[in-house]
């Protein structure tokens, strides 16, 4: 599940598919949240904690990859019904991922049945570069190098669309040179991926070959669009 954030009253739409998802997968409601950096305070784990129990689901475990954990800690993680991966500072978030070795055992349990919930930084890190991060920091896409990231989905994935006049026409510019599409949300928007099938939530704009596109000229192979 992509987020672009989790603060407008639009994401209610985005809330309510999770919801039916973890219903349909056994009605389980436990989440585990992935810090994308230090947070002493947990003020955003426990605003997390407000807006999932909001729908009686409970953000229960903590989880930060800064530390080291025993395997209990770890299983805990992956035993839970979804996984948060909070916003924040993508390429920090990745470098941790990649130092704790958490980037493979979350790109293999996706797949085999695990809910992934990314938010910002963390629906960024659900494709397979974070590439696209590199507007948010004065760069351009073509010059990430090291920007791997989990590879779930076979599009790169932008948020905060609105913030910037620039954003769309440099996302429109990169994608002349990627052979991959790129879904670009607003605040309030997001993409759920469930069963082979992508569903645009709002109005997310599909990039490819430096134009808007109509999900319809977008080919993924093994996946459809609504």
């Amino acid at each position: 599940m992509f987020y672009s954030d989790q603060l407008f009253p639009e994401c209610s739409a985005i809330d309510l598919r999770l919801v039916d998802l973890l219903k349909a997968r056994g009605g389980g409601n436990r989440i585990a949240y992935v810090a994308s950096g230090p947070e002493p305070d947990r003020s955003f784990f426990l605003a997390g904690q407000s807006y999932y129990g909001r729908h009686d689901l409970d953000l229960a475990l903590f989880y930060d990859l800064d530390e080291p954990h025993p395997a209990e800690d770890i299983a805990g993680l992956f035993a839970s019904d979804a996984i948060h991966l909070a916003g924040g500072h993508t390429g920090e978030f990745l470098q941790r991922l990649k130092r704790s070795g958490m980037l493979g055992p979350l790109r293999n349990w996706a797949p085999s049945g695990g809910i992934l919930i990314g938010v910002s930084a963390g629906a960024i890190l659900m494709g397979p570069t974070i590439a696209t991060d590199a507007l948010f920091i004065g760069r351009r896409p073509e010059e990430i190098t090291d920007g791997n990231a989990l590879d779930l989905m076979p599009f790169e994935f932008f948020p905060h669309l609105s913030d910037e006049d620039t954003y769309l026409p440099d996302l429109l510019r990169y994608s002349t040179g990627t052979a991959r599409p790129i879904v670009a949300c607003n605040d309030g928007d997001g993409v759920v991926v469930a069963g082979g099938k992508i569903e645009c939530v709002g109005n997310p704009l599909w990039i490819s070959g430096g134009a808007v596109r109509a999900p319809g000229e977008i080919e993924l192979g093994g996946f459809s669009i609504a």
